[in-house]
């Protein structure tokens, strides 16, 4: 009997042992249950073509982050007033004006010596770096640091003001060089990145498209010419990339992970981004850099023409269906302009089948060649279309636009003569003009209404008008008749010497 007893107490505490573990294993959760912190999966699923497009944002990235390097400039000032620009500016354009409050942060406490940040990217394996003359002019001690924090010091090789593009190195090996893309090849619209180290954040990714290409006349590049000397080329990948201080010199980056261009500038009035960046072609950048690592020195080609841009204006004055080209303002005296006899007034519409839209694109094609080569200028000279073949030569100076508005003194009023329709105050040549401007024939535009239309589109006082619509002046006169038989809307084209150069001027005839 105790026997049996004592098997039901075994069978018993045996059954509730197994019906605890079964309830514990079954409902352990329910009893030390704490709350699920987060979802148990994304709400979406990337959609493959998005992800797609994110894995070649970040395969972009990691592939050129490598190439791209912090750039610190110990400089000391050694002219009265000198600054160091982060980007080369107009510290008196109040598009640019506030980079100098956020200059001033990197000012030390000796005054004569500043330090500044800016990028660059290595252009072979073993240390040459292209990056901005402006970063590392004047430079008494340059450092870079690499994307895995090494620190190295660097020298200059060589720089060139015009283009705002210098070659320094690094003594090393096994650096990861850029890979160059056809900038000529690039899209309005194209996705790119810009890397670099702005506002003291090293190897910074941003992303944009190509916003505009072609961009000139932005006045960007310093120092800035006056009436003569070396004008700077400006022909820039405009992005809306956000591109900052310390931008300067770093890499502008297709998703293949190829340099399209260098950053350089950006439009602002607050001192940082605001939408609008620009940067240095790549095709430019390695012409330069080739020729400052081959040479310490870029040798640009010279074809010897002062020159503008075609708008509607001057199209409609010229005849020209097409709003495009860039037009001969002035011919340099044994210039290679001159001896392939180039005229005034001729529209350069392009270079060796490269079509020319505006005075900058023709700055930017023959800095592309070197001093020696040939190259077939397409030209419309009066209605006919002709072909020229220029052989470029070597010269400090280069193609340029000028306005004739530098430094001109007024000379002695003679016998004025108001031209209404336009606003004009002329007078007959005599002996003294003659001599100053060095001509024969024409009438002295004594004066010009101020802030009139004609006066914005570049119709400028003291000068000698030398021809309108092609035909000579000899007289207040002759002048007076060709003005008269225009009607409003009517263009007319206006040739003016100044005394430091020639100018063409389309207006006009405003409504009364």
């Amino acid at each position: 009997m105790k026997k049996q007893y004592f098997r039901i107490g075994i069978i018993s505490v045996s059954t509730i042992a197994l019906i605890a573990i079964l309830y514990f294993t079954l409902f352990k959760g329910q009893i030390f249950a704490q709350p699920q912190i987060g979802a148990n999966k994304p709400p979406i699923e990337m959609n493959p073509t998005i992800k797609a497009l994110n894995d070649a944002y970040q395969n972009a990235a990691n592939a050129v982050i490598e190439s791209v390097v912090n750039i610190r400039v110990k400089l000391k000032q050694n002219q009265k007033g000198g600054t160091f620009r982060f980007f080369p500016f107009d510290e008196n354009d109040p598009f640019f004006k506030d980079w100098q409050d956020f200059f001033k942060h990197f000012q030390d406490e000796d005054e004569s010596e500043l330090s500044a940040a800016g990028s660059g990217v290595f252009i072979t394996s073993d240390g040459y770096i292209v990056t901005n003359n402006h970063v590392v002019e004047n430079a008494d001690e340059i450092r870079i640091m690499t994307f895995d924090k090494k620190e190295y010091k660097a020298k200059i090789i060589g720089t060139d003001k015009l283009t705002d593009l210098a070659v320094i190195k690094v003594d090393g090996d096994g650096f990861k060089p850029v890979h160059f893309a056809n900038s000529d090849e690039i899209k309005i619209g194209e996705i790119v990145i810009a890397v670099g180290n702005p506002l003291g954040l090293s190897s910074t990714v941003t992303s944009g498209i190509v916003s505009a290409l072609g961009r000139g006349g932005l006045n960007l590049i310093r120092p800035k010419v006056g009436s003569r000397g070396n004008p700077a080329i400006e022909n820039f990948i405009q992005t809306d990339a956000p591109i900052n201080p310390g931008n300067s010199g770093g890499g502008l980056f297709n998703l293949n992970g190829s340099l399209v261009g260098i950053n350089t500038a950006i439009a602002t009035r607050t001192g940082t981004y605001i939408g609008y960046g620009f940067a240095i072609p790549s095709n430019l950048v390695k012409r330069v850099a080739s020729e400052i690592i081959k040479k310490g020195k870029f040798e640009r080609a010279y074809l010897g023409v002062y020159i503008k841009s075609v708008d509607q204006v001057l199209a409609k004055a010229l005849g020209m269906k097409d709003v495009k080209g860039a037009i001969v303002n002035q011919i340099e005296k044994g210039s290679p302009a001159e001896k392939a006899s180039i005229q005034i007034s001729d529209v350069i519409l392009e270079v060796d089948g490269k079509k020319i839209e505006s005075s900058n694109d023709l700055q930017l094609e023959i800095a592309k060649r070197a001093p020696g080569e040939v190259v077939e200028l397409t030209i419309l000279r009066g209605k006919e279309q002709i072909k020229k073949k220029v052989k470029l030569e070597a010269r400090d100076s280069f193609v340029a636009e000028k306005t004739g508005s530098e430094d001109i003194e007024e000379p002695k009023p003679g016998e004025p003569t108001n031209i209404e329709k336009l606003g004009l105050v002329v007078t007959p040549l005599d002996d003294k003009i003659k001599s100053e401007f060095d001509v024969k024939n024409g009438v002295y535009l004594k004066n010009v209404t101020k802030r009139s239309l004609i006066n914005e589109r570049g119709l400028l006082p003291n000068g000698v008008i030398l021809k309108v619509d092609g035909q000579d002046i000899n007289s207040v006169k002759e002048l007076k008749k060709i003005i008269d038989s225009k009607k409003p809307g009517d263009a007319v084209l206006f040739q003016i010497k100044y005394k430091d150069v020639t100018s063409l001027v389309a207006v006009e005839i405003p409504e009364k």
